[in-house]
């Protein structure tokens, strides 16, 4: 099973969450950061609808598969600046 993990991050001036490399909108406060990194982390894991999709790799190659709607990551959310803010 596939694991995604919402990091909490200082960002732009306020917070934001990150997965990977890429970064959710700003939000003013680290609490409304984490709560959005919490409910998105909670609706990833939600099944869907199996269906058909398409894509194309690196390559310029198109590829069609039926993705499986069940099929849903495992998350969580790390935020190490409850950690910092305790410390304070």
């Amino acid at each position: 099973m596939a694991h995604v993990t919402y990091e909490i991050v200082e960002h732009d001036g306020g917070f934001a969450y990150k997965v990977g490399d890429v970064f959710s909108e700003t939000f003013p406060t680290h609490e409304a950061a984490h709560q959005a990194a919490a409910a998105a982390a909670e609706r990833q894991r939600v099944a869907g609808e199996s269906e058909a999709i398409q894509y194309q790799d690196s390559q310029g190659k198109w590829h069609e598969e039926q993705a499986d709607g069940g099929d849903r990551p495992d998350t969580d959310v790390e935020d190490d600046l409850e950690e910092d803010d305790e410390a304070r």
